[in-house]
């Protein structure tokens, strides 16, 4: 499993249309193949900050992902929103099951 922390710093003057067109880009990466899970966190102890959590079954899936389309509008409206540049890392990860 890939597991994929962005971190994004956002301008509050434009932060509800940010949080608009961010929700566009969760449900349609949702949908995607290969994808487990991806959600967008608020930071609390950071104003203005927020960090996207995502899952992905495999490398294939990011790769996917990062060439689709709802992916790349939301990269090309992001230097509008953001206050400094996105900070992403990438981990490789898998599930730990109770025994």
């Amino acid at each position: 499993m890939i597991i994929i922390h962005a971190e994004m710093k956002i301008n509050p003057d434009v932060e509800a249309e940010f949080l608009e067109t961010v929700q566009e880009l969760i449900e349609s990466s949702r949908a995607e193949a290969g994808n487990v899970s991806y959600k967008l966190m608020k930071d609390m102890d950071q104003e203005n900050t927020y960090l996207m959590v995502e899952q992905w079954e495999d490398q294939e899936a990011v790769g996917a992902h990062n060439a689709s389309s709802h992916f790349q509008a939301f990269v090309a409206k992001a230097p509008k929103y953001l206050t400094a540049p996105l900070h992403a890392q990438a981990f490789v990860g898998q599930l730990i099951t109770k025994q």
